[in-house]
């Protein structure tokens, strides 16, 4: 089993803007998510291709440890 599940790949925004953007993964399935923090309200959706499929990272989870 994997210490931690979920990694942040990628984060966009700073501390001026009260609007923050996450690229998470699921290191045990390899799906990619948006996760959004703006003031008090969040969202987070598993990305998807022009297919509508999930976007999932060809390494595994050895890759983001």
């Amino acid at each position: 089993m994997l210490d931690k599940r979920f990694v942040v790949k990628e984060s966009e925004g700073n501390s001026l803007t009260s609007r923050k953007f996450y690229v998470i993964i699921d290191r045990e399935t390899g799906v990619n998510y948006l996760y959004v923090a703006s003031g008090y309200g969040i969202a987070m959706t598993p990305l998807l291709d022009r297919e509508g499929k999930p976007i999932i990272s060809m390494n595994g989870p050895e890759y983001y440890s």
